[in-house]
């Protein structure tokens, strides 16, 4: 399995966010030093620091090591993780969107879009945008190259509930399929899977929240849609049992919270983000996405996803909080005919240190036509989930899903297995290659939690579900379990259930 070590960070004017992959031999004893110019500045137990009062548009040394505890056949033992070289911020002209000229008013009712608007276009490289304290009602905004966006502790980014606030539509892709849709809350970038970044360098954050018109936008967006297309969707006869659900085909015109297109470097940090009429955060064909210390919420928004890379590379997103009501991470490369033919994997995904405090977890798929590979995950609480950690396509994908490791996890159960839903479009010639993951030292609950409509009823499952594909060769292959806890399962369920699989293998697996 192929594997480098990333370490990297994102940074302001004052503070920064130092990042690490999870060393391939350190344990949950294991700590890490952070050494700024030669002086150690602080010790952390996760992959990740904070450091605060750094001075602006300057230069840092920083050395990460790992710190290994004393055990009774070695002796405690520090070694060089690596280092790098740390440059904060110029300082920024403050752009504030209530004062003159743009006098947005942040009473909740006030529609501000024009005004906001007019500040993101004014900003530039040498400016940021500054939303104080207030709800501020807006519909959809274009953000730009080199801006930023602060929104102050109290700041409320509060998108409509009206489709006409988000027009008109723009070229994205959901579920798969390259469309037109409804524009998102923020939208970064102009999608074109053959050309290059188009948005670069672009940092959200602050204490404040953003959030969508939730689940009210979304149905009366199907409801717009569903009437434009009725006659379309009553066309395909007994076709629309291959869609997950009757008003599938209407609600793939809604936008997201927060869209990405050929977008690189993208920071997002600190906020409380949700209540999109789809998926929350989501970037297509991108680069260097980083997201962290945000808390995700969609309570009751079907395809209420928080997290989603789709055909993208090199992003990360660690401590940060779920409460979704899909996927919270949803990792995708486009679905047949199209996403073989456009080909765009996703790639160098990184997801730790993070909580699903319930929803479906961290998923792969089902969109994959394109192929996902080298995903690393660990230092997760997704016990609470409907899916604990799943890769899933179904037989008509094709594409592959490969050198996948999760570690240190503790989750509902694993599954890698075909789903009936989502399968509409030509099917590829070949089915999908599911194979070479590694899944060690975690704690499986063999059940999980169905919140749908606020249920929150457990049910059992088995802890491991492998199922593969019946035609040779497209069996799920080459995957190992080490250092498996499983919680003893309930009466006549199995622990562990395997079809169509190749090179499976278990070591240390015990029941508790």
């Amino acid at each position: 399995m192929d594997f480098f070590f990333l370490l990297d960070y994102r940074a302001s004017d004052t503070f920064a966010e130092i990042f690490w992959d999870l060393p391939l031999d350190a344990d949950p004893a294991c700590s890490y030093i952070l050494v700024k110019d030669g002086a150690e500045v602080g010790r952390s137990s996760h992959t990740h620091y904070s450091l605060e009062n750094l001075t602006p548009d300057t230069e840092y040394n920083i050395e990460v090591r790992i710190l290994y505890p004393a055990t009774p056949s070695k002796l405690e033992r520090c070694e060089i993780l690596g280092t790098i070289r740390l440059k904060t911020k110029k300082s920024k002209k403050k752009i504030d969107i209530t004062a003159s000229p743009y006098n947005a008013a942040g009473d909740g009712t006030t529609l501000n879009t024009k005004r906001i608007q007019r500040a993101l276009d004014d900003c530039d490289e040498d400016s940021f945008i500054y939303i104080p304290k207030g709800t501020f009602l807006t519909g959809a905004l274009n953000v730009h190259s080199d801006s930023e966006i602060y929104l102050e502790e109290g700041a409320l980014l509060q998108g409509t509930e009206d489709p006409k606030d988000y027009l008109p539509k723009i070229k994205s892709r959901f579920e798969g399929h390259e469309m037109d849709c409804y524009k998102s809350l923020l939208n970064l970038g102009e999608l074109d899977h053959s050309s290059g970044y188009n948005c670069k360098n672009v940092f959200i954050h602050g204490k404040g929240s953003i959030m969508g018109g939730g689940a009210a936008l979304a149905k009366a967006i199907a409801k717009v849609e569903g009437e434009r297309l009725k006659d379309y969707i009553a066309s395909l006869g007994d076709k629309i049992k291959e869609y997950e659900k009757p008003e599938t085909i209407a609600s793939r015109f809604r936008g997201r919270l927060i869209n990405m297109s050929n977008c690189q470097n993208i920071w997002i940090h600190g906020l409380t983000l949700g209540f999109a009429p789809s998926w929350n955060l989501h970037f297509i064909y991108s680069d260097s996405i980083v997201t962290d210390h945000c808390i995700i919420k969609s309570e009751g928004v079907w395809n209420g996803d928080g997290w989603d890379p789709d055909s993208s590379t090199n992003s990360t997103l660690y401590s940060c909080e779920f409460y979704t009501e899909d996927d919270s991470v949803a990792i995708k490369s486009g679905k047949n005919p199209e996403g073989n033919i456009i080909n765009r994997p996703t790639k160098h995904i990184r997801v730790f240190d993070s909580i699903c405090h319930f929803g479906h977890g961290l998923c792969i798929g089902s969109e994959m036509s394109g192929g996902v590979e080298d995903v690393r995950l660990w230092d997760c609480d997704m016990g609470p989930t409907w899916s604990g950690i799943e890769i899933k396509a179904t037989k008509k994908r094709g594409g592959y899903v490969k050198n996948i490791l999760v570690r240190a996890i503790t989750a509902s159960h694993i599954q890698m297995h075909s789903v009936g839903y989502n399968d509409d479009g030509e099917g590829s010639k070949v089915p999908p290659q599911l194979s070479d993951c590694r899944f060690e030292r975690m704690h499986l609950l063999g059940r999980y939690l169905d919140n749908n409509a606020g249920k929150n009823e457990w049910h059992n499952c088995p802890s491991i579900l492998l199922c593969g594909f019946d035609v040779p060769g497209y069996e799920i292959k080459n995957i190992s379990f080490n250092d498996i806890e499983m919680e003893k399962p309930a009466e006549g369920i199995e622990d562990i259930h395997t079809e169509y699989c190749k090179d499976i293998s278990f070591e240390n697996m015990t029941i508790v």
